[in-house]
């Protein structure tokens, strides 16, 4: 109802070069609530936080915060005015005490100066509503990250009067630390603050809140009640599918020959980062991995090729124990990744296409074996040739390629050290319907060449289309190996929907 509303924003339209990343959004908040704010990468979430707290100008839209407009306010008001955000970038200062910042700017005082033993007692008052047992005269710097975000939501917590915002804030806590923050939420909804929740934990927000908005592509789908919106529904809703319920979950009760393994991975996790995933992989097939955002997908191809190193577990690859802690010994072992961020991760932008192309190569030869020039254009020829890469010239500068032709050079980059697995994540996002198949095809290909694949992807056709067994991933944990011919979008939907 319209007098419960703290926060109303309408028509909130914001545009980047050549991008629409708010078309016509309204949003609401009602007073005392937990409202969920969910959807997938580029849904548009981030822009709109940014554009209510002032960070972003928007072209068009009203931001009205108890019945007053704050639209052209800056972020820098929005503590006076009464809205406070924790983003999952712990933004605090390691060097001060906790006390210091959780009331940085806002110390209080006596006589004119800081009264530091009033503000250690509200920090200390602070932390121990949180049930956080910690020394709030130390230095931030001198705990763990998980700390650390509990201070950030602490000092959020204290600045806010009307409207707090949760940015993806359980991301590094552990379970005992997202029952007290959830506790302090409840507690903070009975005062009648607004809390808007960014999560990709689906059964976090079935624990705390209150309502759900549902954004895609920068369009709001729809606000519902949590209790009347199941956990399927609200999955198809984020991945845009229909809903279907005719085809059941099938667990994975295949046998396959150990000289056909390429790839077996036992029990591999890391804590707080990924829970143990065990999977098996045969040579020449595509094996898919599928979930929502923040499932845990891309941690995932981070353990198997060293970026990250797990804590638990055994990788196997033909039968051969490897120690993977670093992409030097993944691709050692025959294990290539084509990143999901190609534009931070992948490419590098001002070097050549035949310079991008060869790096892996180099990298793995060493910095004394260098690859002579003639045999540097003769690499990059031959994979502008059979990958069908449009570009000029071999010199050309990778950043005047379009994104399909810049995902195929990264392609290029890891078959030029012939890997016996190669994990491709997110390999079609962002570029057309024409590089896509073109990318598809190429996959097809490996696969007959013996080449093993991880296909991680966010478009569910894609991994369907394409995979011979996939693995469903949620709030970081395996849910189950789909392997039943045909895997359906269906299947994979009901199992992140059902976690089980």
């Amino acid at each position: 109802m319209m007098e419960d509303r703290i926060l109303s924003v309408t028509g909130m339209t914001k545009s980047f070069p050549g991008v629409r990343a708010l078309s016509d959004v309204d949003f609401s908040l009602r007073r005392g609530e937990i409202h969920a704010l969910l959807g997938g990468n580029g849904a548009g979430k981030s822009t709109l936080i940014k554009c209510i707290t002032g960070i972003y100008r928007a072209e068009k839209g009203k931001v009205i915060l108890d019945d007053v407009n704050i639209t052209r306010a800056s972020a820098t008001d929005m503590a006076e005015v009464g809205i406070s955000t924790v983003y999952q970038e712990v933004n605090l200062i390691p060097t001060q005490s906790i006390a210091e910042n959780i009331f940085f700017g806002r110390q209080p005082k006596r006589f004119g100066l800081i009264d530091r033993k009033q503000m250690h007692a509200l920090a200390q008052k602070r932390m121990d509503e949180l049930n956080i047992n910690v020394d709030v005269t130390q230095n931030l710097d001198a705990y763990s990250v998980a700390v650390q975000q509990m201070v950030a939501i602490a000092r959020g917590v204290d600045m806010s009067a009307k409207v707090l915002i949760l940015d993806e804030p359980t991301a590094s806590l552990d379970g005992k630390e997202v029952e007290n923050l959830f506790e302090m939420m409840r507690n903070l909804a009975k005062k009648g603050i607004g809390i808007i929740f960014v999560t990709h934990f689906l059964d976090q927000v079935y624990q705390v809140t209150d309502r759900i908005t549902v954004l895609r592509n920068g369009t709001k789908l729809g606000t519902y009640d949590t209790e009347s919106l199941g956990q399927e529904a609200l999955v198809r809703l984020m991945l845009n599918q229909p809903l279907n319920k005719n085809r059941e979950i099938y667990k994975d009760t295949s046998e396959v020959s150990k000289e056909e393994i390429a790839l077996n991975v036992k029990n591999m996790g890391k804590h707080r980062f990924l829970a143990p995933v065990d999977m098996m992989l045969t040579k020449g097939t595509v094996y898919g991995v599928a979930g929502l955002l923040g499932s845990g997908r891309t941690e995932l191809a981070q353990l198997l090729f060293g970026l990250e190193h797990a804590d638990s577990g055994a990788i196997e690859i033909f039968g051969e124990s490897e120690k993977i802690s670093s992409p030097r010994q993944a691709i050692a072992a025959g294990i290539a990744l084509c990143p999901e961020d190609r534009k931070s991760e992948g490419i590098i932008p001002d070097l050549s296409v035949k310079d991008n192309i060869i790096l892996a190569l180099q990298a793995r030869r060493g910095v004394f074996d260098k690859i002579p020039a003639a045999e540097q254009e003769d690499i990059a020829k031959r994979f502008i040739r059979h990958l069908n890469i449009v570009t000029s010239h071999w010199d050309t500068p990778v950043k005047n390629l379009s994104g399909g032709n810049q995902q195929k050079v990264i392609l290029a980059r890891w078959l030029c050290v012939e890997p016996a697995i190669l994990i491709l994540d997110e390999p079609t996002r962002g570029i057309d319907v024409g590089a896509k198949q073109e990318i598809k095809q190429i996959i097809a290909n490996l696969c007959k060449q013996g080449v093993s694949v991880v296909l991680i992807s966010s478009e569910l056709e894609e991994v369907t289309e394409s995979s011979d067994e996939v693995l469903v991933m949620k709030d970081k944990h395996p849910v189950t190996v789909l392997s039943e011919k045909p895997v359906t979008t269906t299947d994979i939907v009901r199992a992140i929907g059902s976690g089980a």
